[in-house]
């Protein structure tokens, strides 16, 4: 029996470890396989990271992005099976995800501009700590900070780098953002903070030539950082699917149960 799919056309991108490729020449074989420009939906097979570069990929696109567990991680993934693609397509529950965007200036004054589905961290170069200044919405709010370093992540990724960092798990429903040190020494007991979404964050680089650190936007890196500015890109929705009853809501909430 046919099934009616509002997902007509179906393109599937892979890692390129042997799991994920004889995955993609199954079912492309089952399904076809649409160009990513021409179809309804794509089909992410592999890992986490195949998941981030097919978001990154299209991020402006609007096509909802389905990705299924061929890989090492697989927190942003479905589980994996050839049969009933279209049933579960049709019955996959849609979250909806802005990135940050991340303006960091560079010791030659010129200005970077990438985007972060999980998160943007700043890290010391050299062996000497970071000394960074830190201002929300403008306001200075901590003249200075010792540490490694120091991320912002969002709700998507406040599971991964900023968890193993000691930073807060965040409700992917929540309008927070995790403000989260690396190792802070001074204020040795500074946690770090939860900001509401709409905050524009600014950190500064203090003795950035003695002290020099590279801030990275989820894979692109920029090196000897002096300023980096972070906020949400509120213009761009990714459209995630996931099978009902294991939404990336269903996953955060788990892990702070430790399930």
């Amino acid at each position: 029996m046919t099934v009616e799919s509002k997902y007509q056309r179906i393109a599937f991108v892979a890692s390129p470890v042997l799991e994920a490729q004889r995955a993609l020449a199954q079912l492309s074989s089952d399904y076809g396989n649409r160009e990513v420009d021409d179809a309804d939906v794509v089909v992410a097979l592999g890992g986490d990271g195949l998941m981030l570069r097919t978001l990154h990929e299209r991020m402006r696109s609007g096509t909802p992005i389905y990705g299924m567990h061929r890989g090492t991680v697989g927190f942003l993934m479905n589980e994996y099976s050839r049969h009933g693609l279209i049933e579960r397509l049709n019955a996959a529950r849609m979250t909806v995800i802005n990135p940050l965007l991340m303006r960091a200036t560079d010791a030659a004054g010129e200005v970077h501009v990438h985007h972060a589905i999980n998160e943007v961290a700043l890290f010391r170069q050299i062996y000497q700590a970071a000394r960074l200044r830190i201002l929300i919405d403008e306001q200075v709010r901590m003249p200075e900070l010792i540490s490694d370093g120091i991320l912002v992540a969002t709700p998507a990724g406040s599971t991964a780098y900023n968890y193993s960092a000691q930073g807060p798990i965040i409700p992917i429903t929540a309008n927070l953002l995790a403000l989260t040190p690396i190792n802070a020494f001074r204020p040795r007991r500074w946690r770090g903070a939860l900001l509401p979404s709409s905050a524009h964050i600014t950190i500064e680089v203090l003795e950035d030539e003695r002290r020099p650190l590279a801030a990275v936007a989820d894979h692109n890196e920029v090196r000897y950082v002096t300023r980096v500015e972070v906020l949400t890109d509120k213009s761009i929705s990714i459209r995630m699917l996931f099978d009902p009853g294991h939404s990336l809501e269903e996953r955060i909430l788990s892990e702070q149960f430790g399930v």
